[in-house]
């Protein structure tokens, strides 16, 4: 009750001052001058409208200080994922190289400039504002966006950044909605007979707006046992996926309005043995105020909720796979709720300065029956527990995008509480083996950045330096778990790791050629890993550090009706450890490259012809923490094409992995290699009306 209270005066004091606003109507000049200020917004890069668009206050120009990229052309459909969108750029590194058709749920967290080695993510996602790691483990459940109208995605590289929330070690992916108008809906049809469904529907409703977004789609699915591996036990891996959203806006006065969403979701897929289905079901919904007129104070409220529920089995296969037995069977309920609230004050003639608060609660527990006799579970253990974070930002940001000097301060500080963590292992038929109660602990936890950027012409000049921190998992701190024969035990003294960073950058930008360039460096202390303390015997532990250090370099050119991007990261990663993970002291963390890169062709024409192409390089990485598992370097190709036969009609046909490349995705202590999507091939078509 006290943290909930704490959490609630944080939220209240702010709401308290932007009650003061009196905002008046501008006069002719602050009407000429908005449509001055209009117009050079839609020169950076589109941000603004996309980021605008997605129920949030106006941008600022803070992030032009780190490196930051936009993701566009998010249609749904078509077997099109964001997951697969996001390995673009170079530099973002998802923990496993499938996709949300087939890898382990919770295999899928997401990080950047090698700050790796663990499933829980590094990387603060976010939908609307929204934080999006599972409450429970941390990782992402990217299925749940195939039913949203993604109007585009900036990722932020590199920490600190106060105003999103605690959590941004590695940077920030935030995905952006859009509400629909009009309709959209498409059909198609796939390898392994796939099929892949969506529409959007919206507009008007009284005085407001409303869309509605769905999505469906199922296929077969392919062997994830590489070939000359496989025994009478591997067979295809089915999936099946949905969801649907409803987000709404109205009207609250002047420059106000209230937006409020609900979606679900469904993901069933199997990992291509018997005893490895998995399900997760998720629900979220929000509910927001913004208030954004311009020249005035501005104010933003948001409260939210997020329930999960998974469920997952594991398998053991003999060494010959032409047998399986069950091994663990888990089920994960999970919440999380929050609020945020931001003031932006007018200062002078603009809004330079955002204050704000925010809370986050978690709360899950893992149920599993594992001990197999045949199919009939020996044991059961449950564990789990909670935790609150509460925070104030502050953020000051001078200066515009395009041009001069801009620069900006932020700061924040985090209270954060561990509730009282359990662990009960018990004989189902019999007594109890283990009944365990972790004390409550709590902390506090500051984190920050300080940045620049000189523009000049086409020329821009830019760097900063930053704090960020992460609160364990409730998944890292109580749940031990097994694969194979690997045991894994769990660590409720896991502590928070933190992060010092900086980076320097330089942007290069005339007519429809865009170059950039960024030097960065990372010290993540007390980074958890899973370290090998024995054969067979694992353990999460805090390593001194992670230190990674490298280059990011992107180009893009347009040429008539085509746009050529090419991304490029280098990242030079190694542990520093010590004591019982002494033997990892110099290594690179696990499922991290070196190097990642991809060139990309897209049309951006407006006649009836468009398509993309996009080759993708991924370098060879290590899949356990002493390197004794390397996954090899892979090279893939994706290409579409589309025809538009009416104004409201097209049909497009696209591939993935055209040359049916081997994408290790991940390799057993025995050696056998699990594979990522081989060749892929849709054909369909979309209308909109």
């Amino acid at each position: 009750m006290i943290r909930l209270l704490t959490g609630v005066a944080a939220l209240v004091v702010p709401a308290s001052v932007a009650a003061q606003d009196a905002a008046t109507s501008p006069t002719n000049d602050d009407v000429l001058d908005e449509v001055i200020v209009c117009r050079a917004r839609t020169t950076q890069e589109r941000l603004e409208i996309v980021v605008n668009g997605a129920g949030a206050l106006p941008l600022t120009s803070a992030d032009a200080v780190q490196s930051t990229s936009l993701i566009e052309n998010l249609s749904p459909g078509l077997g099109a994922r964001v997951e697969n969108r996001l390995r673009d750029e170079a530099g973002i590194v998802q923990f496993r190289r499938s996709d949300g058709r087939t890898a382990n749920p919770t295999s899928q967290g997401v990080t950047l400039r090698g700050l790796g080695g663990n499933a829980s993510s590094r990387a603060l996602v976010t939908l609307d504002g929204i934080p999006q790691a599972d409450p429970f483990g941390g990782w992402v459940a990217w299925t749940g966006y195939d039913a949203i109208n993604l109007r585009g995605v900036t990722v932020t590289r590199g920490g600190g950044s106060g105003a999103d929330g605690p959590g941004a070690l590695a940077g920030t992916i935030a995905l952006h909605s859009d509400l629909t108008h009009g309709g959209t809906a498409s059909l198609a049809y796939g390898s392994r007979d796939s099929w892949d469904a969506s529409a959007s529907v919206g507009g008007e409703l009284g005085g407001g707006e409303v869309a509605v977004d769905g999505r469906y789609s199922r296929g077969d699915g392919f062997i994830p046992i590489a070939d000359g591996q496989r025994g009478r036990v591997d067979r295809a891996a089915p999936y099946e996926q949905g969801g649907l959203g409803v987000r709404m806006r109205f009207d609250a006065g002047e420059s106000s309005r209230i937006e409020a969403s609900v979606r679900g979701f469904a993901d069933r897929r199997d990992r291509g043995t018997d005893f490895t289905t998995s399900r997760v079901d998720g629900i979220d919904a929000s509910l927001r105020f913004v208030h954004d007129p311009y020249r005035a104070n501005q104010l933003f409220a948001l409260a939210y909720v997020q329930l999960r529920d998974f469920e997952s089995g594991f398998a053991s296969v003999a060494a010959n796979r032409n047998s399986v037995t069950p091994a663990l069977f888990q089920r994960v309920p999970a919440t999380g709720l929050g609020a945020r609230i931001e003031f932006r004050p007018l200062i002078g003639r603009a809004n330079p300065l955002r204050i704000g608060a925010d809370w986050r609660r978690t709360t899950g527990r893992t149920e599993e029956d594992f001990f197999f006799a045949g199919t009939i579970p020996g044991r059961h253990r449950t564990a789990g527990g909670d935790s609150d974070t509460v925070g104030a930002f502050a953020e000051w940001t001078s200066g515009y995008r395009d041009y001069g000097l801009v620069w900006t301060v932020s700061g924040r500080v985090d209270r954060w509480w561990l509730g009282e963590g359990y662990r009960l292992e018990r004989n189902i038929a019999g007594p109890v083996i283990t009944d365990l109660r972790f004390a409550a602990r709590q902390g506090w936890e500051a984190s920050g950045r300080a940045g620049a950027q000189w523009t000049k012409d086409a020329l821009s000049l830019r760097g900063s330096v930053y704090r960020g921190w992460r609160l364990p998992t409730l998944n890292e701190l109580y749940r031990p778990f097994r694969v194979g024969a690997e045991v894994t035990t769990a660590n409720e003294m896991l502590k928070p790791e933190r992060l010092w960073g900086g980076e320097l950058g330089v942007d290069w930008k005339r007519d429809d050629t865009k170059l950039s360039a960024t030097l960065f460096v990372n010290h993540l202390t007390n980074a958890i890993a899973n370290v090998t303390l024995a054969p067979n015997l694992n353990q999460r532990q805090n390593l001194d550090a992670i230190d990674t250090k490298g280059i990011e370099i992107s180009a893009e050119q347009r040429i008539d009706f085509l746009t050529l991007r090419a991304s490029y990261a280098l990242t030079d990663a190694t542990v520093d450890a010590s004591r019982a993970a002494s033997a990892l002291d110099g290594r690179r963390p696990a499922q991290i490259a070196k190097h990642g890169g991809s060139v990309s062709l897209r049309g951006n024409a407006t006649g009836p012809l468009g398509g993309f192409a996009t080759l993708r390089y991924i370098g060879k990485q290590n899949e356990d923490d002493l390197g004794l598992l390397v996954l090899g370097d892979a090279w893939t190709f994706d290409a579409g094409l589309s025809w538009r036969l009416a104004d409201a009609i097209s049909i497009e046909a696209r591939g993935e992995n055209l040359f049916n490349e081997l994408v290790p995705a991940a390799i057993s202590s025995a050696g056998i290699v699990e594979r990522a999507t081989p060749r892929t091939l849709w054909i369909g078509a979309r209308v909109s009306f």
